[in-house]
């Protein structure tokens, strides 16, 4: 099993939730399958540029010698070869203003590539990647239900880009309503703790 391990959260390990479920998670995994390799990649200590057209060109056009074509290829091609060689994906993120951090748009700008994970087809675009992906993500209002529910771009928009690039099994780990408090914090924290040592299991 090959797991790739994405954090996206600014905050560190110890304050923040995302951090610590999602390590949490792929330990478990590990320790499953004691054979597995991981591959981290951490979004905020090591920032990806957001993209230009310099994407699209590195892309389509053949690499006559230009410095940044030649970077941003490199950059995206080895996002991508990490994507698509996982067979288990582990995103860790929170709710930034309802949506996912910047840091992790940049990541799917640098792997949703038209020919690489996924295709433009007479019939619509197909995902051409599998696997399994799970989505740890945190939160300080709650927005998985009630009348806050419309305003949860974070799990739709992540499930919504993997969907796309063909991976359909995607499951959710949620810890919400952090910031109602210590009591609301802790409970959060132990729901999504027991979700992921069933998962283990």
């Amino acid at each position: 099993m090959n797991i790739l391990h994405i954090d996206a959260s600014a905050s560190d390990r110890v304050a923040s939730h995302t951090r610590r479920l999602s390590s949490e998670l792929v330990e478990r995994l590990k320790t499953a399958n004691p054979g597995a390799t991981i591959v981290y990649r951490d979004l905020v200590a090591n920032q990806l540029p957001h993209v230009d057209m310099t994407i699209r060109h590195a892309w389509t056009t053949e690499n006559t010698g230009d410095t940044k074509l030649g970077e941003t290829m490199s950059r995206s091609k080895a996002l991508v070869d990490e994507l698509k060689a996982a067979d288990v994906v582990v995103v860790g993120s929170p709710m930034y203003n309802f949506t996912v951090p910047s840091t992790l748009k940049a990541w799917v700008d640098h792997v949703a590539i038209a020919g690489q994970t996924f295709s433009y087809t007479a019939e619509g675009p197909r995902g051409l990647l599998s696997g399994k992906v799970y989505l740890v993500l945190s939160s300080g209002g709650i927005y998985s239900q009630g009348p806050f529910a419309a305003y949860d771009h974070l799990s739709t928009y992540l499930k919504a880009i993997f969907n796309f690039l063909g991976v359909l099994d995607v499951e959710v780990i949620r810890a919400e309503g952090i910031a109602y408090g210590p009591e609301q914090d802790q409970a959060a924290m132990a729901s999504a703790a027991q979700e992921i040592e069933a998962i283990a299991a």
